[in-house]
Parts: C-alpha cells; sequence; structure tokens
C-alpha cells in the first residue's frame, strides 16, 4: 500500500496514537525562548493540525501539507474552530513543490522519519532547503535507534542516517533525546534535530 494511502486509512479510521490534540513541547519550548523567531513557517506532515494552530497563535504565518486528504479536513476544521487562519495543503512533499514562496522555518514532527531509504531522506532535505530562506531553520522530531528494539512505534533512525541524509544541506545546530509526547503508556524516544540551511 503507498504511503498515502496508508495513513489516509488512518485517519479515515482514527487510528492515530500520534495525534495528542496539543503542540509538541519540543516546538514551544524552542519558539517561547526565541531559538526559533516569528516568522513565515511551513508544516509538512501537519496531521490534524495541533502544532500549526498553535504556531498561528504565536503570531506565525502558517502553511501546512498533509498527503491525507482526511487530515487536512479535519485541520481546517480545528483551525476554524479556534480562529486562526493557517494554509492547509494536501501535498505529498516528496514529489511537489509547496506555493506561496520561502519560508523561515520548517517543522516536522515524525514527517522526516517517516522514509524509508536514505534516497527518500536525501530528497526531503533537498525540498525543505529549497522552500527556506536563507539562514532558514528545520525542526525535526524523529524516532532514534538508540532505544530497545520495540513491535510497534516510529521509525528508528540512527545519527548516522541524518547527518547522511541532511548534512549537504543544513548544518546540524543541535541533536538532542527526548521522547514523543503522547497519551499512551511508554512513550517512544526520539531525536530533537534543530538545523540550519547552509548557504552556498
Amino acid at each position: 500500500m503507498k504511503k498515502e494511502s496508508r495513513f489516509e486509512a488512518r485517519y479515515i479510521n482514527r487510528d492515530l496514537p500520534w495525534d495528542v490534540k496539543r503542540a509538541d513541547s519540543s516546538l514551544t519550548v524552542l519558539v517561547e525562548n526565541k531559538t526559533i523567531p516569528q516568522g513565515r513557517v511551513l508544516e509538512i506532515g501537519c496531521g490534524t493540525g495541533d502544532n500549526s494552530i498553535w504556531l498561528a497563535q504565536q503570531k506565525f504565518e502558517v502553511t501546512a501539507c498533509d498527503v491525507s486528504v482526511t487530515a487536512i479536513k479535519l485541520a481546517k476544521e480545528k483551525a476554524e474552530q479556534n480562529n486562526v487562519g493557517c494554509n492547509f495543503i494536501v501535498a505529498d512533499f516528496l514529489k511537489e513543490s509547496i506555493p506561496g514562496g520561502l519560508f523561515d522555518f520548517v517543522f516536522d514532527r515524525g514527517c522526516f522519519h517517516s522514509f524509508r531509504t536514505n534516497k527518500e531522506r536525501l530528497i526531503i532535505a533537498r525540498n525543505v532547503s529549497s522552500h527556506l530562506n536563507e539562514n532558514g531553520l528545520w525542526l525535526s522530531l524523529m524516532g532514534t535507534a538508540d532505544a530497545p528494539p520495540r513491535e510497534i512505534g516510529p521509525p528508528m533512525l540512527t545519527a548516522k542516517k541524518i547527518v547522511d541524509a541532511v548534512e549537504k544541506y543544513f548544518e546540524i545546530t543541535s541533536l538532542t533525546k527526548s521522547h514523543f509526547e503522547t497519551d499512551q503508556p511508554n512513550p517512544a524516544p526520539n531525536w530533537v534535530c534543530l538545523m540550519k540551511k547552509r548557504n552556498k
């Protein structure tokens, strides 16, 4: 089953263990301490929109995309309920450019790590770079392989796989360990990777 079909089925069936209905604290802390300044932001793999909506409430200009039509429908409904403006788009970031010019910041929570091959991760890193202004920032939350094996949960990346994919396009400014916020027991550990675009 194609990635977009698999995620669409999960959103239709509401099989969404990653959907915690609040912004992730790994993002909120970096915004609140001004490590990530206000500006134009693109969220890739936005799901039902909680992080995008929070960013809009912090006065960011937000564009967000997801491959799932149902996820984007739910995100639009949620943004309307919260009376905030976000530009939600159905798009496959591996294959499509996002309209609207360049962004100051790109965020993803579990999108980058969902691509299984280094070739795909290289394409994602290149695409993120091409959507960013000079010195633009990318914050990616991704599962870490520095944890015991498990049968279910997010994909697990080594630090080397991250570096191999992003180093051509980004300087890694911090790579720290945390965990994915969830309402379920035993939250999965993750990398919190903040990167700055390399300018040629």
